[in-house]
Formats: structure tokens, sequence, C-alpha cells
């Protein structure tokens, strides 16, 4: 197994065409969060405006956006963008941070919607009424530790008056996102045919049947409950595929010639970015060819001991093979000498000492019984010998019993 380094070239070039192909651009109006500090002067995120309905503010820091302190309870809070979406393939990565007493209760939600910050504002699904667009809702709903749901309307559906608001999910998985320690990642992905939510890099629930339009507004929500849960925003970063929209190539030079006329700071911040991509991608193919070669060696290592194992493996097969016919010599030594040599004497001697021992067992033996029996069994005169003496000693008793009473002395009263 040998890989030449020529089709590891070819296709490394190949992975960076495609990666440039298919390269994301960073939207700067519409996020925040992907560089420090989030504010150039702590009061607010460029691009972005900060709501709160609650005797405590939002407090904005340097690196996250505090949207519910942890005290007091029944806060609300919201981020709006101040610009809309205007491509129909993009990439939302949200990081956030729930932490919270063992009974804390709060929830958050991420908004793409049409007028968000007159409609929504700072209401979350359970509150709000008519909205046009998408929500994510992040809380502990129904019981379970925790889950994500994903909610479309069209403007027609009265959230906060409706009987079942869970019913109305078209999406949803288990999320454990309470007091992890770090922050939360969500990424909401539309791509040209189909619409995915993943957590923590791993896949939350997709749809083909989702396509959502442009020109809405990306926001984020949060409240507590009156034993409140801290809900903290780290960032809200928004890419554009590479790859294009649904569009026409022209229409999409037009929905990015606004950006264009951000100046040569934001062009500059672009090819950065780009560069930086491919640099990424390039030093990945380098781990990928640095891999490659490893399970080469691996792979000739090992051919190399099959080969060495075979060798010894031969040598056994081989010394077998010589105490098989070492075997196989005796057998036919042993063969010959059974059909080169005259049994037939040998048996008729066997066959006529058989038949004489038969013969005089048959003879003598039926005499020599005969004798053993009569000699071992008593005679019948014996018998009656025996018995006429022992009859004539009881009658000679009873005359000497009746002689001595007749003349024994009579005794009278």
């Amino acid at each position: 197994m040998y890989i030449t380094s020529r089709p590891l070239r070819l296709f490394r070039c190949l992975a960076l065409l495609a990666a440039a192909a298919r390269a994301e651009f960073l939207e700067e109006n519409l996020s925040f969060g992907y560089k420090e500090p989030l504010s150039p002067n702590l009061r607010a995120i460029p691009g972005w405006n900060l709501q709160g309905d609650g005797p405590t503010p939002p407090q904005l820091l340097s690196d996250r956006v505090v949207l519910t302190p942890p005290y007091p309870g029944n806060q609300r809070a919201a981020l709006w963008g101040d610009h809309k979406m205007q491509d129909s393939e993009w990439s939302a990565d949200v990081e956030f941070r729930a932490t919270g007493p063992e009974r804390g209760g709060g929830n958050l939600q991420i908004w793409y919607a049409k007028d968000g910050r007159s409609e929504v504002g700072t209401a979350s699904i359970y509150t709000v009424r008519k909205f046009d667009g998408l929500v994510l809702v992040v809380d502990t709903h129904g019981g379970r530790g925790g889950s994500i749901r994903g909610f479309l309307n069209d403007g027609s559906t009265d959230y906060k008056g409706h009987h079942n608001i869970d019913s109305l999910a078209f999406g949803h998985c288990d999320y454990p996102y309470r007091n992890l320690g770090r922050p939360s990642k969500v990424q909401v992905r539309q791509s040209g045919r189909l619409f995915e939510v993943r957590v923590d890099d791993k896949a939350c629930f997709k749809s083909e049947k989702v396509k959502l339009p442009t020109d809405y507004y990306f926001g984020v929500s949060a409240a507590s409950a009156e034993n409140p849960d801290s809900f903290e925003a780290y960032k809200f970063v928004v890419t554009t595929l590479g790859s294009g929209s649904s569009s026409s190539s022209s229409s999409h030079e037009e929905q990015h010639a606004p950006r264009q006329e951000r100046g040569s700071g934001s062009q500059d911040t672009l090819l950065l970015e780009l560069q930086q991509q491919l640099k990424s991608v390039a030093q990945k193919l380098d781990t990928l060819e640095t891999l490659a070669r490893s399970v080469e060696s691996k792979a000739n290592e090992r051919h190399q001991e099959l080969a060495s194992k075979g060798g010894s493996s031969s040598e056994q097969i081989g010394g077998l093979e010589g105490r098989l016919g070492s075997i196989e010599r005796t057998l036919q030594a042993i063969q010959r000498d059974v059909s080169g040599r005259d049994y037939k004497k040998d048996l008729d001697a066997l066959s006529n000492a058989i038949e004489l021992t038969h013969a005089n067992l048959m003879t003598h033996l039926p005499a020599s019984m005969n004798d053993i029996v009569l000699g071992a069994t008593p005679h019948l005169g014996a018998y009656v010998f025996w018995i006429v003496v022992v009859q004539l000693c009881a009658a000679l008793a009873y005359y000497l019993y009746k002689r001595r009473r007749a003349n024994a002395p009579k005794k009278y009263l």
C-alpha cells in the first residue's frame, strides 16, 4: 500500500478550491461577540438594540450581556438587530449560559422575525401574541431537564391565547442546558434545501419543508421566573454562504452591495477572515496528509509482520509434512509385513486347540460333576437307622418311667 504525494497535492488543491467556493462571509452588522469587547463604550452594541422590562435593566459587560440577573426574578430583556437579513442562505451561531438554583425557572428565545422589535419586543413564547417568523425556545417545559423547540408563525396565530403551545412545535430535542459551567452553542442554519438546528455541534432537528424568507430581523429574548435563572448571551454571529443563495448571481451582487459601502475596513476584515479560513483548511489538509503517511507506514509494517509470520508458518507446515511422511512410511511397512506373511497355519493350529479343549470339557466334565454331587449327598439308610434308634430310645424311656411310677409307695389321706 503506497500513497504518492502527487494525488495528495491534487486533493489538497481541490479541497482549497472547494473551501474557497463555499466560504462563509461574516455579517458584521448582524453579529456581536466575534471579537472583544462587545461594546466600545459598554453602553450599546453596534447594530443591536438592548431592551429591558423590570426593576433591574440588562447589564452589558465586555464579553457578555446579562439579560436576566440572578436576582430579583420576573425580569425580561431582549436584543434585536437593527439590520435585516438579505440572504436566503445563512447560519446563526448563538452562545448563551443559564445558571440558577435547583428549582430555578426561565426561558430564552432565539428569534428570526419580521418587525421583531415592535411585534415581539421582550416577550417570550408564552406572552407573545401574533408574530411572523421563527423562534427557538430553550426552557424546561413539561418537566424535562431542558429542551429546545422550534415554532413557526405566519402572523395568524395568537400564541398567548393558545391553549396548547407545545402542539405547535415543528421540531424539538432534549438538552439539559442549566448550570453547565460553560456557554451552550446553538447553530441555526438554512441552506438551499435544508433547515437545521444543532446544539453543541450535535444535530438537534432538521427539516426540508422549512424555508424562511429574507428581510427579517434576528433577536434574542429572555425571561426569568420568580425563582430566577440568569441568562447571559455571549455571541450572536451571522454568516452567509459563499456558494450563493436562491437568487441569481446579479441579485447576489446587489444583495452584497451594501456591504461594499461599509468601507475598505470591512472588506479587509472579510479578506482576512477568508485568508484565515483557507489557512485553517490548509492546516487540516496537512494533518490529513500526515495521517495518510502514518497509515501508509503502519500498513507497510503490518505487511512485513505478516510476511515474517508467514515464513515461520511455512517452516512449521514443512515440519508437519515430514512427520506425516514418516507415519505414512511406517504404515506402508506394516502393510507389507502383514501381506507378505502366511498366517493360515497359525490360525488352523489355534482352531484345533479350541476344538480339542471343547471336546474334553464336554466328555469329562459331566462325569466329574456327577461324582462330586453324589459324594456330597448323604445316604438314605443312615436316615432310617437314626430314626429307628431315636424311636427305640423314646420307647425305653417311657417304659422305665411307667415302671418306676407303678412301684412307688401310695399315699392315702
